[in-house]
This record gives C-alpha cells, sequence and structure tokens, in this order.
C-alpha cells in the first residue's frame, strides 16, 4: 500500500465531496486529529487528541473512511511542506508557535477496494434529436453506432466522429426496441409496433418488414441475437421467441416455456442460443434443431435475469434485475457463480461482455455502468454525470462499451 500524509490544513469535506464526483489516483481519505511536532520534546508525534476538526466532522478523534475517487484531482497532499518521510517525526514547530500544534492528517491510501470510481475522462455522450427514447444499440462496422428510437419509430444511426445522426422511419405504429448487426452489415430490430422483426440495409436504407405469424399477435419483441450460421433469433415478453432465416425470409416462433418472460438473448461461440425470461425467473437454452427450450434456474428464487451475453468460453452471464447481481452460468459444470452490485441490492439493467471477457452492466439505482473483472471480483463505476440515466442495453467493439441513456436523451460510451 502506498500512502503520503499531508500536515497542510484543508477542507476534508470538499475532498470527500470531489471523491464522490470521481477522483480514482487514490483510493482512501483518513482524517484524525493528532500531534504534529515534538514541541521541544514533550510531546510524542501522532499521539491523538479529541478536539474539533477544521472541517467540521465530528469531535471523536477516530478514522473517517471516504472510499471513492476522480483522476483529475490531484492536489492534495502535494507542494506541501512538513510533511512526514521514511517514517520520520515531524519537524518541530517553529519558534512562536503554541506548545502543540493539532492538525488535521489525510492518509491517502492507494488500496484495493471492490469498489473503484473510474476516471469521467474515459466517459463520453452524444445528444440526440428531440424526442428521441434511446433504447437499444449496437456498434456497426463503419464506426458507426445504431441505436433504436422507441417512442418516434425509428433506426438511428451516429456517427462519432462527426457527431452526424441518420434516422431511418421503420413504418407505420413502428415501436423498436432492440438492434443487432449481421456479418454482411445488415441492421436487424425487433419491433414491437408492428410485430415484426425489420431489416434495414446500411447502404441505401431499405426497410423490410418481416411479421411474425399471426397465431403470435403481440408478441412485445425485445431482443434479438445472431447465431453462428446468420440465423437472427427473438424474444417477444408476452411468453415468444423465434427465428428468422435471412436468405429465404422464413420466420418461425414458439412458445416459451413458462408463458410471458423472454426478454435478452444472446448467442454463444459455438453457436448455442439463450435467452432470459425476466418473468419467468429463468434461463432458456434453445435447440435450434427443434425449437425447443430448456429450462436452466437460477441460483436461487426470484432473482429475475433480465439480459444475458456470452463470454469467449461460452459461459452466460446474466443481469439480476431483482436482486441487484450478475450472474454467470457454466453450462459444462452445470453451475452458478454471482456477484453482487457494489452498491445496489437490486436494479442490475443491461450486460455486456468484451473482447477481454471483462464483464459490464447497468446499475439502475447507482446511476452508472459497472465493470466486473471476474478474476479478482473487482468493480469499477462510470456514473452519469446527468441524473437517471436509465441505461437499458449495452453492446460494444474492442476499447469501447455503448449504451443508450433512455434517460436524459443521450448515447453513451465508455472507452478503455
Amino acid at each position: 500500500m502506498n500512502a503520503r500524509l499531508q500536515t497542510e490544513d484543508f477542507d476534508a469535506a470538499a475532498e470527500a465531496a470531489a471523491l464522490r464526483n470521481g477522483r480514482s489516483d487514490i483510493g482512501a481519505i483518513v482524517t484524525f486529529t493528532g500531534v504534529c511536532g515534538r514541541d521541544r520534546g514533550r510531546a510524542p508525534a501522532g499521539r491523538l487528541r479529541g478536539g474539533r476538526v477544521p472541517d467540521g466532522l465530528s469531535e471523536n478523534p477516530g478514522p473517517v473512511l471516504e472510499a471513492r475517487g476522480a483522476a483529475e484531482r490531484q492536489r492534495l497532499g502535494r507542494g506541501q511542506g512538513n510533511r512526514r518521510s521514511g517514517g520520520r517525526a515531524m519537524d518541530t514547530p517553529k519558534t512562536g508557535s503554541r506548545g502543540m500544534m493539532l492538525r488535521t492528517l489525510a492518509l491517502l491510501a492507494a488500496v484495493l477496494l471492490p469498489w473503484v470510481p473510474a476516471s469521467a475522462a474515459d466517459v463520453a455522450y452524444y445528444d440526440l434529436p428531440a424526442g428521441a427514447f434511446p433504447h437499444d444499440v449496437a456498434p456497426a462496422a463503419d464506426g458507426g453506432v445504431w441505436y433504436t428510437d422507441q417512442h418516434q419509430g425509428r433506426l438511428g444511426k451516429l456517427d462519432p466522429k462527426s457527431g452526424k445522426i441518420e434516422q431511418i422511419a421503420l413504418g407505420p405504429g413502428s415501436a423498436p426496441h432492440g438492434v443487432v448487426v449481421a456479418s454482411n452489415g445488415m441492421a436487424w430490430v425487433t419491433d414491437g409496433g408492428q410485430n415484426a422483426i425489420v431489416r434495414v440495409d446500411p447502404t441505401d436504407h431499405a426497410v423490410r418488414v418481416f411479421p411474425l405469424p399471426k397465431e403470435f399477435p403481440d408478441a412485445n419483441l425485445n431482443t434479438p441475437a445472431i447465431d453462428a450460421h446468420d440465423t437472427v433469433w427473438f424474444t417477444g415478453q408476452s411468453g415468444v421467441y423465434g427465428r428468422v432465416d435471412p436468405a429465404s425470409g422464413k420466420i418461425e416462433a414458439w412458445r416459451a416455456p413458462k408463458g410471458a418472460g423472454p426478454y435478452g438473448m444472446t448467442a454463444t461461440p459455438s453457436g448455442e442460443v439463450w435467452y432470459a425470461s425476466l418473468a419467468g425467473d429463468y434461463l432458456g437454452k434453445i435447440d435450434a434443431a427443434t425449437g425447443q427450450a430448456s429450462i436452466i434456474e437460477p441460483p436461487r428464487p426470484g432473482v429475475g435475469p433480465r439480459r444475458v451475453w456470452s463470454d469467449s468460453k461460452g459461459n452466460v452471464w446474466a443481469s439480476f434485475w431483482n436482486s441487484g447481481e450478475i450472474g454467470r452460468y457454466d453450462p459444462a459444470a452445470k453451475s452458478w457463480k454471482t456477484f453482487s452490485l457494489p452498491k445496489s441490492k437490486a436494479g442490475c439493467y443491461a450486460i455486456y461482455v468484451d473482447e477481454t471477457d471483462k464483464v459490464w452492466a447497468s446499475d439502475w439505482p447507482a446511476n452508472a455502468i459497472v465493470r466486473l473483472d471476474p478474476a479478482t471480483g473487482r468493480f469499477d463505476s462510470f456514473a452519469s454525470d446527468k441524473t437517471a440515466a436509465n441505461v437499458r442495453q449495452l453492446a460494444g467493439r474492442p476499447g469501447e462499451v455503448w449504451g443508450g441513456q433512455s434517460g436524459t436523451r443521450r448515447l453513451v460510451v465508455v472507452r478503455y
């Protein structure tokens, strides 16, 4: 652990507020009241005494810990005199000073914490046109980012370099939810308003609509996923899942085994297709040959799996909306492991696994995107600069994670 000692007067309350706003070059501030100086040999250095701390904190001399942070502010302790160095006692007070000098000391400790706020410099925001309600996102091969505008019935595309935004109307009554990009660049959208799967050509913006079979009205379409054979799969919260053959346009659908609930969906590197049932409280694994789904029960009842994403090994990661956890299901071992969000007991919404198998999620109560390192259990947090961001889905490409802030009419990207 690295530490440095600050002996000049400072406002600990203000410094704690700065940490809450994002400081990350340190892991903690510990404040206490003590004697600084030998006072001509009469006062042992470092002995604690009671007394009013200048920042208005309690008179209790016990340490006060603030474990948060923001890299852009590093002035605390920089260029200050009379610091303790190498374990030596502090210099004797100057002639004329009071017998025993009380100071507030700050111990800046670079410690390993289960949750550390990340630098705001890593996050960028892009405002969308008036009235937009971005729900899901999908980075495109050309560097752009697709997003579904659920309230306006459009598929939008942002060019992050220029800030230019294109908007494509999807059809009468459209209310798009999810979007995914195929290997040929086509964008596929789940459109609950049209009760159809919609394909958008990135070159000429041509729109083709694939209505669900008449046996599945009002499916409340949710999330698409593309398997290793470029088949487009989808979920519907009314209790539906299905697929579209892009070559023939044939669309098939099945009833979910527990009725209402299918929400998030993912395909593994080996081609398996999984979905999460929020209302049904389970994971479903689809047999591509028969179309039937098998049920994987959660680690305990009531967690509410909402979104799912596969890692490079085929493990299925799920966001547990009701319990505020991230769950990992290992299909080979048929076992679960869970990671609790560091600040929230509910509200884990979106989930995404990046190219290094780090796991990203949106924490609604904390108004933040978090990143989990499964190997260490450590979380990094990227808090929004506006309240009620409401990130409903995450997706990315190497070095970037994108989300739609439905509550602020923006797209957000974390670059790492």
